[in-house]
């Protein structure tokens, strides 16, 4: 059987294709589009003050590195026109006397307008101005405070110093290319397996197979170990792919990340063998596993977090495999986890990819009769 199936996938070179090089092009692809990372903000300016401080305050948002001026307003009404024709997610507004009211120790009204439709493209740009605007009266208090001349009767406020771990540039693709790996791991394990029993259905040779003298587990295993080594080959090749032209960290054990693969592997081809027995058809298959994967990668905490989800759906995770292969890549790239951390996930998929098979070679036996 695993020379039978070895010898279907070079006779296919579409297959072989499919299988070793649509992961590496789909791995780039993901690991360039999948980000939450806001960079280059579109920003349109109405400076009614124009004084050196207005300017500042405009500069301030460019040299964040996160806004790029696109536009500047004549007026007020011209903010409308700006939002509803989408050329710039953010105004900032500022009116005659802005100057005067920081000279004059007075509050200074600056006004942010933000285009709301993408709410979370909205809270992030809220947090960077948010960190802009609060620097900038610092910077006004302590310039204050030299020309008063009461720096030394002023206390020192809180030393805020932040260390983020893990992933010390916050960059988005650190979090998602190690969670690209096991949403590609799965798919293409279950479409592979999935079409492994229906094609030979369809095309009539089951039936031939029936009368050897290969055993039922045999069989299982001989449709199930190749696709299980190209799984193998193509968690390598994504790993190579994130560390080494993604620069994602690799601070965990080479050895347990392959060893877990087995074990999220089994579940997705388990998972995979029972749609086979299933369907009686190619085009039914493919279908199930659509139906299947989708949700599972909504339901993982891939692009949603699942502490956000209701209650009831948080429990549903727990029958969905990418959600412990997630934490599993991820603690292993980012934070070097060992297997004392990792166990838990370890045995869920145990379990997992254990009851799947047993329910594959239950259902192929009353295939068989």
């Amino acid at each position: 059987m695993l020379r039978k199936e070895f010898i279907h996938i070079r006779r296919d070179p579409k297959l072989a294709r499919i299988v070793f090089i649509a992961p590496i092009v789909q791995v780039l692809i993901f690991g360039y589009a999948v980000s939450t990372d806001v960079t280059n903000v579109a920003t349109a300016v109405l400076d009614l003050d124009n004084t050196p401080e207005s300017r500042s305050v405009v500069g301030r948002f460019v040299d964040s590195g996160y806004f790029t001026v696109t536009e500047r307003a004549g007026n007020v009404r011209d903010i409308d026109g700006i939002l509803d024709n989408s050329s710039a997610s953010l105004v900032i507004r500022m009116d005659n006397g802005f100057a005067a009211d920081i000279r004059a120790g007075r509050p200074a009204r600056l006004q942010l307008i933000l285009d709301g439709t993408d709410s979370n493209t909205a809270g992030i740009v809220m947090g960077y101005s948010a960190t802009i605007i609060n620097d900038l009266a610092r910077s006004i208090m302590i310039e204050r405070i030299d020309r008063t001349g009461l720096r030394s009767s002023v206390r020192e406020g809180v030393d805020l110093r932040i260390r983020p771990w893990f992933n010390e540039t916050l960059s988005s693709r650190n979090f998602y290319v190690p969670g690209v790996m096991a949403v590609l791991i799965m798919l293409i394990t279950l479409l592979l397996t999935s079409l492994a029993i229906v094609r030979e259905k369809e095309m009539g040779t089951i039936e031939q197979i029936m009368v050897t003298p290969i055993s039922k587990l045999e069989f299982i295993l001989g449709k199930s170990l190749p696709f299980a080594i190209i799984g193998m080959i193509d968690v390598a090749v994504i790993a190579l792919v994130g560390t080494l032209w993604f620069e994602v960290p690799m601070r965990g054990s080479l050895l347990l990340l392959f060893a877990c693969a087995v074990l999220y592997l089994t579940t997705g081809i388990s998972a995979g063998l029972l749609i086979s027995t299933i369907c009686q058809t190619q085009q039914q298959a493919l279908m199930s596993v659509f139906l299947v994967f989708f949700p599972c990668i909504l339901l993982s905490g891939f692009m949603f977090p699942i502490a956000n989800m209701p209650q009831v759906i948080q429990w549903i995770t727990y029958l969905d495999p990418i959600r412990y292969f997630l934490v599993i890549v991820r603690g292993i790239f980012l934070k070097g986890v060992g297997f004392e951390g990792l166990w838990p996930q370890m045995l869920a998929l145990t379990i997992m990819g254990g009851v799947l098979m047993v329910f594959a070679t239950m259902r192929f036996k009353k295939t068989m009769s």
